[in-house]
């Protein structure tokens, strides 16, 4: 008979330890920037994504718009944000990056390449492909799932 895996030793565990830990290595060299690795999620999103609405990319982020919008007060007092008024609709607001941002953003972006440095030490470039291939699968499997059980609860 097979041995089960302790609770600790499954998968959905070891990838949730890992998350975070990329998490507190990164929070730890962007404090030296002055940001919280959720003002730097806001950062990326919004230089892929310029001009789209606040509640948009609460959405996108899987936040609430109130977290969102004290996220976005303190980086437009910080002169990273622009929230402008969409012409379409006064009620909302558009967001852009500002010059200093896309100044910023690539030292977000190199803070993001020694964490994954760290993380890919004395790991191969195949594992490391096969890896992402893997982990891509098991996204798209996931998502997947979701549609089709929405889809089921909708009939």
């Amino acid at each position: 008979m097979p041995r089960l895996r302790e609770p600790l030793d499954t998968f959905g565990f070891l990838i949730h330890d890992v998350a975070r830990l990329l998490r507190k290595n990164f929070n730890r060299r962007v404090q030296s920037l002055g940001l919280t690795q959720e003002q730097c999620r806001v950062i990326l999103h919004l230089s892929r994504h310029e001009g789209m609405r606040q509640v948009d990319l609460a959405e996108l982020l899987e936040i609430k718009p109130i977290t969102l919008a004290r996220l976005l007060d303190k980086l437009q007092e910080s002169g990273l944000v622009e929230r402008r008024a969409n012409p379409e609709d006064r009620r909302a607001f558009q967001l852009y990056l500002t010059r200093q941002a896309h100044r910023v953003l690539e030292k977000i972006l190199a803070v993001g390449a020694d964490t994954r440095a760290d993380a890919n030490r004395d790991v191969s470039l195949a594992d490391l492909d096969r890896l992402y291939s893997v982990l891509s699968r098991l996204k798209t499997n996931l998502i997947e799932a979701e549609e089709h059980q929405s889809a089921d609860l909708s009939k």
